[in-house]
This record gives structure tokens, sequence and C-alpha cells, in this order.
């Protein structure tokens, strides 16, 4: 905690946010290992947003990212840098993400408990 005085000389403690935008779980890092290790030279990462579009109003979307934007988050985790898009921080809070694979498909997986609704196909989600 850091401490800061006001006006009057009295000390005001400050919680100071601790918990990343994004986490990673450990099949998503070791997924983004593998695309980063296939991808071109010049890429830095992936880059995570999110988009109006979709069933329920807007969809998670996933790039690569050849430069840093000057507003992007950038969150290391489990070896691993994402860059989150400014624009889609305050969608993304507390949000995990994860990789799954099944015999017909594999898809990242997003855990956000920001959401208050998903369609049925689970591509677009709503807040």
């Amino acid at each position: 905690m850091g401490q800061i005085y006001d006006v009057r000389g009295c000390k005001i403690r400050i919680k100071f946010m601790t918990k990343q935008i994004i986490s990673l779980s450990e099949n998503a890092a070791k997924r983004i290992m593998e695309i980063m290790s296939s991808a071109e030279k010049k890429s830095l990462g992936v880059r995570v947003g999110v988009k109006s579009g979709g069933c329920a109003g807007m969809s998670y979307v996933m790039e690569y990212t050849k430069e840093i934007n000057p507003n992007d988050e950038v969150i290391e985790d489990k070896g691993v840098k994402v860059f989150i898009d400014s624009a889609a921080v305050m969608y993304l809070l507390g949000t995990e993400m994860d990789y799954k694979k099944d015999d017909f498909s594999s898809s990242f997986v997003f855990n956000n408990p920001n959401e208050t609704e998903r369609c049925g196909c689970g591509e677009s989600f709503k807040i």
C-alpha cells in the first residue's frame, strides 16, 4: 500500500490494483508459445481486444502484434507476452484466458466474470 498526504497533513492509504487484466491458464500460455514459435520474426506477441458484433453484441479478437501501441497494456504471464488493446481493458478486467481442445475443435476460451450474457454458439458476449 502506498501513502499520500491530503491537504491537512493526514495520511491516507491507497490500495493499488494488483490483479492483472487477464490471466492465462497453463494451456493458453503453452498454445501461445507454440503459435509464436511459428509466427513471423517481426511479431512481438498476441494482442487481445473486443469488437462489436455477434449475436450478443461483442466478440473477442486475437491477432499478432508487430508493434507496441503506446496505450496497450502489456501482460506477462507464464513466459508469454499478451498485449491488451486499451479500448478493451474495461471489458476484460479479471478475465482468464484458456485454451480448449477436443476431438473436433480447438479454441481460446475467455472466462470473463463481467459477462452478463453469452450467445448459444459461445462466439459473442454482452457486458
